[in-house]
C-alpha cells in the first residue's frame, strides 16, 4: 500500500499499516484516560500529547517513510561511447565495414574500433549543443614490465557500466564497441550492470568486433617447470599447447636459456586438441636461469603472441645421504655401491648383514643400524635389499622407524629383492604396506630365465626422469632396447593400485597381464621404488658405468628432490603445488629438529610469509601426532609473483629455512579466442537498446538524437535511517519520562 503527501511517500503492507492504525488509536485511547484521571489536567495533557507525538512517529516510521526530491537536469545529456581496450582486442579477426574499406580487409579488433571511432559517427549528437559525446575506454591492460602482473588484466564489464551509471547523473545513452568477452570472474555478471541502467532508462547499444568462431592458432598454454633442479642432471618441463588448427602441425618446440644454449624437440600437434608433453634440459650453473619455451608460428596460424612463454627455475648443487642395506654382498649390491660412493652428490653407507660373517666394515660402512631417530633421520634415501624381518636382519621396530621416515621425513626407499626370499618377511611388517607390488608367496625364491630377457618400458616409463637413460626422449628407447636382460626377477603377480608402473617384463605375463618391475608410487611425504630385477649391473656392458651409473643417480636424486627443496640447519621445508596460481593453496611441510639433530619435540615451526607486494605476516605450522617432528600447514596465493617463505622453530631464530614460491597466473586475455555476441545482444535486450553494425552507425546515431530528453531524477531519502529523526524521537521520549516523575513529585 502506497499513498503520499507531496514529496513524502509512504509504502507499507496493508497488514503494517492497519496495525499501526490499531496501535496509535489504542495510545490514543490510554492517553484520553490518563487525562481525565489525572489530578494535575494541563500538565498531564501536554505529557499524554507528548506520548502521542512519539507514538504518532513511530507509525509512521514503520510505513518506510521516504522524502523524495526531484532534480531537473541541469546540464546537457550525456552520451558515452564506452571501447574495449582489452588484451583480447588485438586479436586479428574483425573485417572492416565497405564505408571504410572498399577491400573489406581483415583486422584486429581494435583496429577496427580505432576506424570507427575516426569517423566521428557522432558529430550529429553534439550538433545545437542538444548533447555532449564523451569516448571512455575500458579494461586497458597496466603499464608493467613484469609479465605476471600484466598476465592477470581481466576485462570487467560490469564495472564499466556500473560505474558510468553511478557517476554520471546526466547519462542519457552508451554505446558499448567490443567483442563481448569478460572474465573479471570476482565482480557480477554484465547482466547486473545492465538492469540498472533499465532501471534509469538509460538504454545500451552495442557494436560487436570480431569474428564468432574462433581463430586457426596454436596457443601454449601453460609451462610446468619443477622449481630447482641438480647442476649437470637432467630435469623435464612439462608444457601444454592447445591447437584451433584444422589439420595436424608436425613442429618443433625450442626450449632455450639467456646464454643461448638451447635444445629442441620434434611434436606433432593434433588437428583441434590440447597436446600434452615434455621437453628435457639439462642445467649447466647454480642459481636462477630464466628459459623460454617456444613454438614456431605454423601455415594458416594467424596468431603469433602466444607461442611462446618465460619461466625461472634454479640449479643448485645436492649432496645426497644415501643408506645402503644388503645381506649377501651379491653383484648387484657392490655395483650399486660402486656408483652411489663415486657419485660426488652422494653421501654413502652402507649396512651389510652377512648371515654368515655377520656386519661389514671399511670404508662407507657402518657397523650397526641407526635406531636413534636423529641419526636415521639424516638419510635422504635407503635401498632395502634381500633383507627382511630376522634375528640376523631387522627387527619389527626398525620396520616401523623406516616407514616413519618414508612418510614423515619424505625420504625415499628402493626395494631391491633377491633369491633369498627375505623381502617376504616384510609384508607383515609396517614396511609390508610401503611395497608396490603384490608377491607370489608360492614362489618365494623368485623366477629365473634360461635366456636373457629385456624390460619394456611403459608409457609412464617412457616420460619418467627416472628411467631417462639417454640425452633427448627420442634417443632413450633406442637406449632401453639395447639394454643386456636379466636371468632373474622377483615372484611379482600384479602392481598395487595407486602406484605408476615404469616398467615391465617383455617376455613374461600372467592373468593380471605383463609383469610389472620396476614400479613406483607415494607414501605420506615420501616416494617408493621397487625394482624386482638384481640385473642391472649388467648394463655395462660395452659402455661401462654409463648408463647405470646415470639411473641409480637418477633414482637417488628423484627420490630427495621434495626432501631438499628448502633445507637449513634446525628446519627442513617442502611446499606442493610447486608452480602455483593465484588462488591455488599450498601445502607446507615441515621436519623440525633439536640442536642435537633429534627431531624437535617441544617447540613449534613459524613461517615468516612475505608476500609480493612486501606485505608479511606469520603463522605457526600445526604438529603432527607422531614423534618425527613434523608440522604442516596451509596458505593462499592472492597474487601473482614471488613468495618468500622463511621457517623456524620457535626455540632458536638459527638455522632457518628459506625458500621462494613462485606464482606464474595464466594468461588471462586470451588472443584468438572468438567473439561474445550473445553477451553483447543480452546487454542491449536488458536496457532496452539493439545491437548494432558498424554500417549502421549513421542510423545508430539519428536513432539516440531522438530519444525524448531526459526525465527528472528523483533522489529518494530513506527517513527511518534518517540520525536527525531517531535523535528527536529519542528527545521526545526521554522529556516524556522525566516528565512523568516530576509531575507526580510536584
Amino acid at each position: 500500500m502506497s499513498f503520499h503527501f507531496g514529496n513524502l511517500h509512504f509504502s507499507a503492507s496493508l497488514e503494517i499499516f492497519i496495525t499501526g492504525i490499531a496501535a496509535w488509536c489504542l495510545v490514543l485511547l490510554l492517553c484520553i484516560i490518563a487525562w481525565k484521571r489525572s489530578l494535575r489536567p494541563a500538565r498531564t495533557g501536554f505529557l499524554e500529547f507528548i506520548r502521542l507525538l512519539c507514538a504518532t512517529a513511530v507509525v509512521l516510521l514503520l510505513w518506510q517513510p521516504e522524502w523524495r526530491k526531484t532534480v531537473e537536469p541541469s546540464k546537457q545529456p550525456e552520451i558515452v561511447i564506452l571501447w574495449d581496450a582489452s588484451g583480447s582486442m588485438t586479436t586479428a579477426d574483425a573485417q572492416l565495414p565497405e564505408a571504410l574499406s572498399a577491400e573489406r580487409e581483415v583486422v584486429s579488433r581494435q583496429e577496427l574500433v580505432d576506424s570507427i571511432l575516426d569517423t566521428k559517427f557522432w558529430a550529429p549528437l553534439e550538433e545545437d549543443n542538444k548533447s555532449v559525446v564523451n569516448l571512455v575506454p575500458f579494461s586497458a591492460a597496466p603499464e608493467s614490465e613484469d609479465p605476471i602482473v600484466t598476465a592477470l588484466a581481466v576485462t570487467d564489464i560490469y564495472s564499466a557500466l556500473s560505474e558510468l551509471v553511478d557517476t554520471r547523473p546526466d547519462l542519457r545513452a552508451v554505446i558499448m564497441i567490443g567483442d563481448g568477452d569478460w572474465n573479471a570472474t570476482d565482480k557480477p555478471a554484465p547482466v547486473a550492470a545492465a538492469q540498472k541502467m533499465r532501471l534509469k532508462d538509460i538504454p545500451l547499444f552495442t557494436l560487436v568486433t570480431g569474428s564468432e568462431t574462433r581463430l586457426p592458432d596454436l596457443d601454449l598454454l601453460r609451462v610446468s617447470a619443477p622449481t630447482y633442479g641438480i647442476v649437470g642432471e637432467n630435469v623435464q618441463i612439462p608444457f601444454t599447447i592447445e591447437s584451433s588448427l584444422d589439420r595436424d602441425v608436425r613442429t618443433v618446440v625450442r626450449l632455450r636459456d639467456d646464454s643461448g644454449v638451447e635444445r629442441s624437440k620434434n611434436i606433432t600437434i593434433p588437428r583441434g586438441a590440447t597436446y600434452y608433453d615434455s621437453i628435457l634440459w639439462r642445467l649447466q650453473k647454480e642459481g636462477s636461469s630464466l628459459l623460454e619455451l617456444s613454438i614456431p608460428y605454423a601455415d594458416g596460424e594467424l596468431v603469433e603472441k602466444n607461442n611462446r612463454r618465460k619461466f625461472n627455475i634454479a640449479g643448485r648443487p645436492e649432496s645426497i645421504r644415501a643408506l645402503v642395506i644388503e645381506t649377501l654382498p651379491r653383484w648387484e649390491y657392490r655395483f650399486i655401491r660402486n656408483a652411489l660412493s663415486r657419485d660426488p652428490g652422494v653421501d654413502l653407507d652402507c649396512l651389510l648383514l652377512h648371515p654368515e660373517l655377520g656386519q661389514g666394515d671399511g670404508p662407507d660402512y657402518i657397523t650397526e643400524f641407526p635406531d636413534k631417530l636423529e641419526d636415521l633421520q639424516k638419510y635422504d634415501v635407503v635401498f632395502l635389499g634381500d633383507v627382511g624381518i630376522a634375528d640376523d636382519q631387522l627387527t619389527e621396530e626398525q620396520a616401523t622407524l623406516l616407514k616413519g621416515l618414508v612418510e614423515n621425513q619424505a625420504s625415499g626407499i628402493v626395494f631391491i629383492p633377491g633369491w633369498q626370499g627375505n623381502q617376504f618377511s616384510l609384508l607383515d611388517s609396517d614396511l609390508g604396506s610401503l611395497i608396490p607390488v603384490i608377491l607370489d608367496d608360492k614362489q618365494q625364491d623368485g623366477q629365473e630365465e634360461s635366456t636373457a630377457s629385456p624390460l619394456r618400458l611403459t608409457v609412464e616409463g617412457e616420460g619418467s626422469l627416472l628411467t631417462m637413460l639417454g640425452n633427448t626422449e627420442e634417443e632413450n628407447p633406442i637406449i632401453w632396447r639395447s639394454l643386456p636382460g636379466f636371468y632373474w626377477h622377483a615372484p611379482v603377480l600384479r602392481a598395487k593400485s595407486g602406484t605408476e608402473v615404469l616398467a615391465v617384463h617383455a617376455n613374461r605375463r600372467n592373468q593380471h597381464g605383463r609383469i610389472p618391475l620396476l614400479v613406483t608410487s607415494r607414501a605420506g611425504n615420501g616416494k617408493v621404488l621397487f625394482m624386482g630385477i638384481d640385473s642391472a649391473w649388467r648394463w655395462r656392458r660395452g659402455v661401462e658405468d654409463l648408463y647405470h651409473y646415470r639411473f641409480w643417480g637418477q633414482v637417488a636424486r628423484w627420490m630427495s628432490y621434495q626432501r631438499n627443496m628448502a633445507a637449513g640447519e634446525r628446519v627442513r621445508l617442502y611446499f606442493t603445488p610447486e608452480r602455483p596460481s593465484p588462488g591455488d593453496s599450498v601445502t607446507l611441510n615441515a621436519n623440525a629438529f633439536e640442536e642435537n639433530g633429534a627431531p624437535l619435540q617441544e617447540g613449534h615451526v613459524l613461517i615468516d610469509l612475505t608476500a609480493p607486494d612486501g606485505g608479511v605476516r606469520r603463522f605457526e605450522l600445526a604438529k603432527s601426532d607422531d614423534a618425527w617432528g613434523a608440522f604442516s600447514g596451509r596458505f593462499k596465493i592472492t597474487m601473482p609473483g614471488v613468495w618468500k617463505i622463511s621457517a623456524r622453530t620457535s626455540q632458536s631464530d638459527e638455522g632457518a629455512a628459506t625458500t621462494k614460491v613462485i606464482a606464474q597466473g595464466t594468461q588471462i586475455e586470451k588472443t584468438g579466442h572468438p567473439a561474445r555476441p550473445d553477451v553483447l545482444a543480452e546487454l542491449s535486450s536488458v536496457s532496452r537498446g539493439t545491437v548494432v553494425t558498424a554500417a549502421q552507425l549513421d542510423e545508430l546515431a539519428q536513432k539516440i538524437y531522438d530519444l525524448p530528453e531526459p526525465r527528472p531524477q528523483v533522489i529518494p531519502e530513506p527517513l527511518a535511517f534518517n540520525p536527525y529523526i531517531a535523535a528527536c524521537l529519542i528527545g521526545l521520549l526521554a522529556f516524556f519520562w522525566v516528565g512523568r516523575k516530576l509531575n507526580g513529585t510536584f
